[in-house]
Parts: structure tokens; C-alpha cells; sequence
């Protein structure tokens, strides 16, 4: 039997994809990039925001218009959990549904599916109900992307941002055992991973749940004493990269500050979604209105590490987001001067408390406003990448061919940030000292300077 697996959405929903992927594997089940060679067809959807669910649901179409007898459609994921058999209303081929905290029972959902002759039925099979509690270890938390690796600590939320659907979809923050996290990042590093990146909802909140404040910093440590260490200058096995996603601003400790800053495995790199910047759209954001504290923030953050990459997200178009609020964004924006930014549009989200608020900003003025922001952010990353012209930087190496290499800086997170374009073909899942002689506004490029010096301390 084989099986054809789309995953659409953030790396938390990757790393659930290579968990069913795995999941299968164990039965029998082979994977295959074509679904016309598959008899099992999977999209593991994202139900976050209005774009993220039209491409969830075209992709979903797409599969059921070609599906044939011998075939079944699974909507796994976060819009199956989101809008349960109502999907099945939207996309008639679906034949069952698998919530975002029960993808481990993929297997037994596919032979509950092929059983016998009679498995195609008016409704579809449902596996949503309610969350599983995150005792899964090993490879089922793990998404691998060459000699990096995404490693989940948490599942849900419990944040009480007004206009976020997560906590519907994937319900209260659960942490996972941190001897289990410490685990996998060793398995990962004896596997010839260079680099791990945390990942969960919000990584800063690991351990709220079980009463516990500012764990990730004890986390973050225990990894750093457990993983096998690389001798400094050394390119070879080790840990090399050690990359936090998703920090809340309100989570981010001093201590977490002192633990990024003393270990030349950590990046010196945070995302840090801060969502606005003027205090009224905050409060009815339901996020920490505090800017002068964000501010303080960010000095700490650059004061103990003066190479730090800070990326963030803003939200455009709130409801009764004023002109005077949006200036004040636009203007703290050229105050701080993020490396990264990335600009939504307002998503009216059924269900969130946000919903009472209603719509009122026109869908053209949100993307003027949109546009504005990423016209100023554009011209401050350009101005910062051209500070790194002449300097050199560790790049991890991730595609070659047609005379050049792509890679990754510290500075660049997987699929978000920018690239370091490499002169030259060189080896994929190296660490390369790259000089930089070339700046764009969202990526840089460079040569190898000494092919046999593949790397320095970072």
C-alpha cells in the first residue's frame, strides 16, 4: 500500500506530518510524492487564518476531483479539528477526519478505513474529540530537514490573544516531559543533526502548564549539558545551531536572556510575534500593552547579545485600528529596526473573542496599510544586510546546483528568513565560513573564502 502526504501550514503541523509518516511506515505503508500512485491521500491542513484555509481546502478539492475508487481522502490537521464534518460540506470527497492532537492514530484510521468492502459510507469517519495528552516520544515530535531538525516541547495554547483561533484548534497548552525533549535532541545530534530548533505555540510558555515559570530556560540548558559537544572550530558532528521559535514577549526571561548568550550553540536569534505596538490596539488585542517594557526587552536582548536577529510579526487592520495607531506601528518600527517582519492583514476569526468586534476596516485599507509597513521594513532589512558586506558567517548549506549554494545564517530561520547565496557547488549539511560581498533586502551572498576551513566558532 501507499500513501501520499501533503502538509500545509506552519513547522509545528510539519513535524505531526512526519509523525503519521513514520506511523505509516511502521504498518507497511510506503510514501510516495504522486497521488495518483497512492491509495491513501492525506492533507494535513491549516485552519489559522482565511488564507490558510483556502489553500487547505483547494488542496483538498484538487485531490478529491482526480480520487479514485481505490482511494480514500483524509483532512487531517488543524481545519478538520477547526470545522469538524462541516469540512466534509465544503469538500464532499473527504472520507474521515483526524484532529490536530490525535494524528497518532493514523494507522488504525486507515485500516478502520480499507477494512473490508464496505468502508465508504454517507459520513465520514471522525477522530477529533478531545485532545490527547502529548506523551509521544522519539521520532513522532521530530521533523528532519537535512542536518536540521524542528524538535516540538508543546502543544496548544493557552494565551488569551483575542484574535486567535489556536486554543480552538488545538486547545490548552501541554507540555512534554523535558527528559523526553532531552532525548530527542540527543538521538538528533547522534543522527548528524546540526541544528535544532524548538518549536511549540509558544515556546517561552513550556512548563506553565504544570506550574512551572521560566522552564524553557532550564530546558534549553539541559540540552546544551546533554548534547555531545563539537571541539571548537570543528564542522563535523555536534551540535552547531541550537534555534528558538515563537518566544511571547511577556515569557522572556532574564535568565532565558543568560542562557542564549553563554552558549555559542544558541543562536543569538528570537521570533518574537509582537502583533502591534500602540497600547490601545493591544488591550483589545489582549496582549501585552507594556511597550516601553517591549522596548526594555529588546535593549536586553541586544545588550547581552549585541549580534542578535530579532524577527516579529504585526497585525494590520484590527478592528478600529485608527490612523494614529497604525503611525505609531509604523513608527516603532523605524525606532527598533527588526532584521525580519512579517505583516498580516486582519483575519476575522469566528469563535474568538475578537469576533464581537466585527470587521469594520475595508479589506483595501488593510492592504495599504500592509503594503506601508513592508515598504518601510524592506528598506531597513536592505540597510542592515549591507552592514554585513565584508564580514563573515557560518552558513549551514542546503541546496546546490547551477553553479551555487544555498544556504542559512543564524540570522535566517527555515522557509521564513532569508537565504546566503554560496559561489560555487559545495556539499549539502555543511557548515561553511562564508565571506559576504553582496546584500539584498531580504537575503545576502558570498564565497567560500577557505574550502578546506569549513568552519570557526560561531
Amino acid at each position: 500500500m501507499k500513501y501520499y502526504l501533503e502538509s500545509l501550514g506552519c513547522p509545528k503541523n510539519l513535524v505531526d506530518a512526519h509523525g503519521m509518516s513514520r506511523l505509516l511506515k511502521r504498518i507497511g505503508y510506503q510514501a510516495v510524492d504522486d497521488p495518483a500512485q497512492a491509495q491513501v491521500l492525506i492533507v494535513n491542513t491549516c485552519g489559522f487564518v482565511e488564507d490558510a484555509r483556502e489553500e487547505s481546502l483547494l488542496e483538498l478539492r484538487e485531490l478529491a476531483r482526480g480520487k479514485r475508487d481505490d482511494q480514500v481522502l483524509i483532512a487531517a490537521g488543524c481545519l478538520s479539528q477547526r470545522w469538524g464534518e462541516t469540512l466534509v460540506d465544503q469538500v464532499p470527497g473527504v472520507d474521515a477526519l483526524l484532529g490536530t492532537r490525535r494524528w497518532s492514530e493514523i494507522g488504525a484510521l486507515v485500516q478502520e478505513l480499507r477494512q473490508g468492502q464496505d468502508w465508504r459510507r454517507e459520513s465520514p469517519l471522525a477522530r477529533l474529540g478531545d485532545p490527547l495528552l502529548l506523551a509521544e516520544a522519539g521520532d513522532y515530535r521530530i521533523a528532519r530537514q537535512g542536518a536540521a531538525a524542528y524538535l516540538k516541547i508543546a502543544d496548544g495554547c493557552s494565551a488569551p490573544c483575542a484574535f486567535c483561533a489556536i486554543p480552538l484548534i488545538k486547545g490548552s497548552a501541554v507540555s512534554r516531559p523535558a527528559e523526553l525533549v532531552v532525548e530527542d535532541a540527543v538521538e538528533l545530534v547522534h543522527r548528524g543533526v546540526k541544528e535544532i530548533i524548538l518549536i511549540a505555540q509558544d515556546t517561552t510558555a513550556y512548563g506553565r502548564d504544570l506550574g512551572r515559570r521560566d522552564t524553557v530556560s532550564d530546558l534549553v540548558q539541559m540540552i546544551l549539558d546533554a548534547v555531545p559537544d563539537r571541539p571548537e572550530g570543528d564542522s563535523g558532528p555536534g551540535l552547531h545551531w541550537l534555534r528558538l521559535m515563537y518566544a511571547y514577549p511577556g515569557h522572556i526571561s532574564p535568565r532565558l536572556i543568560e542562557v542564549m548568550a553563554g552558549d555559542p550553540r544558541v543562536c543569538h536569534y528570537l521570533d518574537l510575534p509582537l502583533q502591534h505596538a500602540h497600547p490601545d490596539t493591544l488591550r483589545r488585542m489582549r496582549r501585552p500593552a507594556n511597550v516601553e517594557r517591549t522596548r526594555r526587552l529588546v535593549a536586553d536582548l541586544r545588550a547581552a547579545m549585541p549580534d542578535v536577529a530579532l524577527r516579529t510579526t504585526f497585525i494590520v487592520g484590527y478592528p478600529h485600528e485608527t490612523d494614529d495607531e497604525f503611525q505609531a506601528l509604523l513608527d516603532f518600527v523605524s525606532e527598533v529596526r527588526f532584521d525580519r517582519v512579517g505583516v498580516f492583514t486582519f483575519s476575522h476569526e469566528p469563535g474568538t473573542v475578537s469576533e464581537s468586534l466585527g470587521d469594520p476596516i475595508a479589506t483595501q485599507e488593510k492592504e495599504e496599510r500592509r503594503d506601508r509597513l513592508m515598504r518601510l521594513q524592506q528598506k531597513i532589512s536592505l540597510e542592515i544586510n549591507q552592514a554585513f558586506v565584508g564580514r563573515t558567517l557560518q552558513v549551514l548549506t542546503e541546496g546546490s546546483g547551477d553553479g551555487i549554494t544555498l544556504g542559512r545564517s543564524y540570522r535566517d530561520a527555515p522557509e521564513i528568513d532569508g537565504l546566503v547565496i554560496i559561489d560555487g557547488e559545495h556539499p549539502l549539511g555543511e557548515m561553511l565560513s562564508v565571506r559576504i560581498d553582496d546584500a539584498m533586502p531580504y537575503d545576502l551572498a558570498g564565497f567560500v573564502e577557505d574550502s578546506d576551513d569549513r568552519a570557526v566558532s560561531l
